[in-house]
Order: C-alpha cells, then sequence, then structure tokens
C-alpha cells in the first residue's frame, strides 16, 4: 500500500463518510415512531462503515485492515437493505434513494478495489514469507 498517513487518505473512508452524512441527512425527516427503530438501526450501520476501516487501518496491518474491510462491506449490505425498507414504507421519496444508493453503491466499488488490494497484498507477503 502506498505510504497513506491516515485512514482519511483512503478513498473507501471518505465515500463512507459522506455516505453516512447523507444518510443522517435523510433520516432526519423519518416519523418518530422510527427513531429506535429503523433511523437507529441504519445510521448505526452506516457508521460502522467508515468506522471499521478507521478501525482496521489503525491496526497497521494490512492483514487487519483487510478483515476490518470485510466486516464494513456487511455493514454496508445491512445498510442497503435499509435504506431499501425505508424507501418502501415510503420514508423518503425515490430521487432520495436512489441518491442514497449510488452513494452507497460507490463505497461498494471503492471497498471491493480495496479489499481485492489487500488480498492480493496479503496473498503475496504469504508466499514470500513461506518460500523466502
Amino acid at each position: 500500500m502506498t505510504l497513506l498517513r491516515t485512514y482519511e487518505d483512503l478513498d473507501a473512508w471518505k465515500a463512507a463518510h459522506e455516505f453516512t452524512l447523507a444518510v443522517y441527512r435523510a433520516t432526519d425527516g423519518f416519523p418518530k415512531a422510527e427513531l429506535f427503530g429503523i433511523v437507529s438501526q441504519l445510521r448505526r450501520s452506516a457508521v460502522s462503515v467508515p468506522a471499521n476501516i478507521a478501525e482496521g487501518f489503525g491496526r497497521r496491518a494490512e492483514k487487519e485492515l483487510l478483515r476490518f474491510c470485510r466486516i464494513s462491506d456487511g455493514s454496508l449490505q445491512e445498510a442497503k437493505y435499509l435504506l431499501r425498507l425505508a424507501a418502501d414504507l415510503g420514508y423518503y421519496d425515490a430521487d432520495r434513494y436512489d441518491v442514497l444508493r449510488k452513494k452507497a453503491d460507490r463505497v461498494g466499488a471503492l471497498l471491493g478495489g480495496l479489499t481485492r488490494h489487500l488480498n492480493e497484498s496479503v496473498r503475496r507477503n504469504s508466499i514470500g514469507r513461506i518460500n523466502g
């Protein structure tokens, strides 16, 4: 991995953070009855995506970052479902859903790229230790 000083240098983290901000804004207008339901669950799953990237980065090992990226992807999939559920319940319109879904898809693409890169690097380093 190129020299990154902080998790904030990762494009996947930047996109995940933007997605989380968008989720918070989108859920501001949800019914009060959902405050401890979908709002809470959706916000927690969205926050988990960049938070796990940051935590994995802080472990200072590619293998650990890879593990936390996988956890982030699981949280992203949960958030995508909750976005769909909220749209189907009419808590926001189709346009807002499309914007949020596109942001989530971008996070997924960047996270997937980072995961593939880390997978290859960990595999390469593992082979080097065995043969070296």
